[in-house]
């Protein structure tokens, strides 16, 4: 961290030394500047060769950008979107001199001609001091601005277009810029700094943390670990963590794992290692892989460190199943119910049906094979599953082992999936192979207990059975 620290002085010694040459201080723009001041600063960005100056012209671009309200950011990023496109007229000439003369030489000139000014405008303002952080929130910014312009009342199909080409132009930059190699795994325990661990509080997505003591809960017994990825620009911002319980068998609820009032396992008792929650920290890094890197990193340092582990399972929430299930009912011709389970799973409509443990039984025996069809037959519209969740584990080589009913009864988990939650199985011997299966034939790889649950007298599969929600 102390090689990083020297790296930020360094700009920002650059960055006061630049402010004198571009002839700009920090106040002089001040509340006067406008979105299309800001894009003719980026225009001045991108046609400097000045190192210094450039790096004091992007924090100060950066800075401004960040006192903006909503609406001024949505201009801004409206304009950089339609303006800072690729030159057309170059592209054409550099297509005719290819097709002329066929070389690789030539090919270099298209390929870079093709590129958006859009995504130089990006790397130079990465220059700037604490720019990639900067740059993704902004990103964020642009996922509202795509919202707000799909929920508008006239849609213009060439904003869409270049509001859609600027979002791939930042992917494609981070997804380099966050590669594997770059990336430090971290062990958080209760000696990690306040600040951080504040952060995974805020940033826990799948299971809320209510407070410090939850906390010290999840992250100090010595049955329990949390593990996340740093990146050198975000020193202190995690990208992604994921919570583990080590066990002595694969969990089916999520409820004893939570509950401050168990007996601690001592490690070298455990033979399961169950993670129980993955959150994605930075919403501007979305299409930016690293859970399955993640993974493959804790369980290596897992086995090492508690050689007596041997199996390695999620414990996973089902996000999607309830809205499938709700659509399921109300259709004419349901792909994955029968019509006695429609009828049984009325039983649903009444929040306190899991209350009841006779109707929690007669749902269980509905329930469980609409989640089958769920997993193995409901596709979206590029034929993989439509549980994100499913997609990302089986992406990544695991198996679907179990499904659990009534595994998280909270009121969060009642409202997305009626309490199911599944067990994702990473068999070590087995994770090549099943991501090979799923990645080239779109086979979701599950456990037989899981297919012998799905109803033998379902209709045919559609091709494409719904779009993904």
């Amino acid at each position: 961290m102390a090689a990083i620290s020297f790296f930020g002085d360094l700009l920002q010694t650059i960055s006061e030394r630049g402010r004198d040459l571009i002839g700009i201080g920090r106040g002089d723009l001040g509340s006067r500047a406008s979105a299309g001041d800001l894009v003719k600063l980026c225009e001045d960005l991108i046609s400097r060769r000045g190192e210094a100056s450039g790096v004091a012209l992007a924090r100060l671009i950066l800075d401004r950008y960040a006192s903006f309200g909503l609406a001024e950011r949505h201009a801004f990023l409206r304009a950089i979107a339609l303006d800072f496109d690729a030159d057309h007229a170059a592209v054409d000439e550099a297509i005719a001199a290819y097709r002329a003369a066929p070389s690789r030489a030539r090919l270099g000139s298209l390929h870079e001609a093709a590129e958006p000014r859009s995504q130089e405008l990006i790397r130079r303002l990465n220059l700037a001091r604490g720019g990639t952080l900067s740059l993704v929130r902004m990103r964020e910014d642009l996922f509202d601005l795509r919202r707000a312009l799909r929920a508008g009342d006239e849609a213009d199909p060439a904003l869409m277009d270049a509001v859609d080409s600027l979002d791939c132009d930042f992917e494609h930059l981070f997804a380099s810029w966050f590669n594997r190699g770059f990336l430090v795994l971290r062990h958080i325990d209760w000696t990690t700094p306040a600040h951080i661990l504040e952060k995974i509080i805020r940033y826990e997505a799948v299971h809320a943390i209510s407070g410090w003591d939850d906390l010290r809960a999840r992250i100090e017994p010595p049955d329990r670990r949390c593990f996340a990825f740093f990146h050198p620009a975000l020193a202190d911002e995690p990208l992604i963590f994921v919570e583990v319980a080590l066990t002595g068998e694969i969990a089916s609820a999520i409820a004893p794992i939570l509950s401050q009032e168990r007996k601690p396992l001592q490690p070298h008792a455990a033979t399961t290692a169950v993670f129980y929650s993955i959150s994605n920290c930075q919403k501007g890094l979305a299409g930016v892989t690293f859970g399955n890197f993640l993974i493959k990193q804790v369980v290596e340092d897992l086995t090492r460190e508690v050689p007596t582990l041997k199996t390695f399972v999620t414990l996973s929430p089902v996000p999607g199943f309830a809205a499938w299930l709700a659509r399921e009912r109300r259709a004419d011709s349901p792909q994955g119910l029968l019509p006695e389970d429609v009828e049984t799973l009325r039983a649903l409509d009444d929040p306190n049906w899991p209350a009841d443990k006779a109707r929690a039984e007669t749902v269980r025996r509905a329930l469980i094979p609409a989640a089958a069809a769920y997993f193995l037959r409901a596709k979206n519209e590029r034929g993989r599953p439509l549980d994100p969740v499913a997609r990302f584990h089986l992406g990544n080589g695991a198996r679907l082992d179990r499904i659990n009913f009534l595994g998280d009864t909270s009121k969060k988990g009642l409202a997305q999936s009626h309490g199911l939650m599944v067990n994702y199985l990473y068999d070590l011997a087995a994770i090549e192979r099943n991501h090979e299966t799923y990645a080239n034939l779109g086979t979701v790889v599950a456990a037989p207990a899981v297919t012998r649950e799905l109803r033998a007298k379902l209709p045919p599969p559609r091709a494409v059975v719904l779009a993904e929600a």
